[in-house]
């Protein structure tokens, strides 16, 4: 068995589970088929490109809830825990980058007489 590093990383609705290994960059899902979505690749290898070692690490991610943006920001969080794993270095610089913190913004509840969130229905004087 390959050894490797975990980190599970999550945004809105979205959670990642992402998988580090030694190997050429490429980024593959839970089934081992490769991901080509160029934007969503930069977004995962963000951390990875921030230290330097974008060609070193392979990731396999699982993906569960939330949309593209999310995902893609969940995997980040994912891959930089992982990193930080690796070595206390890639930790402080991680964290100076601010890669490790979770943004915490979650969707607002919908309140009753509106439309969504905030959204009130048109007002009609008459």
């Amino acid at each position: 068995m390959e050894k490797y590093y975990f980190g599970i990383g999550r945004r809105k609705s979205a959670i990642a589970k992402v998988r580090i290994f030694k190997g050429t960059g490429k980024v593959i899902d839970a089934g081992g088929t490769e991901i080509v979505d160029k934007r969503f690749i930069e977004g995962a290898k963000k951390p990875l490109q921030l230290i330097s070692e974008d060609s070193k690490y392979d990731i396999s991610v699982s993906l569960n809830g939330g949309g593209f943006s999310s995902q893609t920001d969940a995997t980040a969080l994912g891959v930089a825990r992982a990193l930080s794993k690796i070595s206390e270095e890639f930790e402080k610089t991680l964290k100076k980058d601010g890669l490790l913190t979770r943004d915490p913004r979650e969707k607002e509840r919908k309140k009753p007489g509106l439309k969504r969130a905030r959204r009130a229905p048109q007002w009609a004087k008459r």
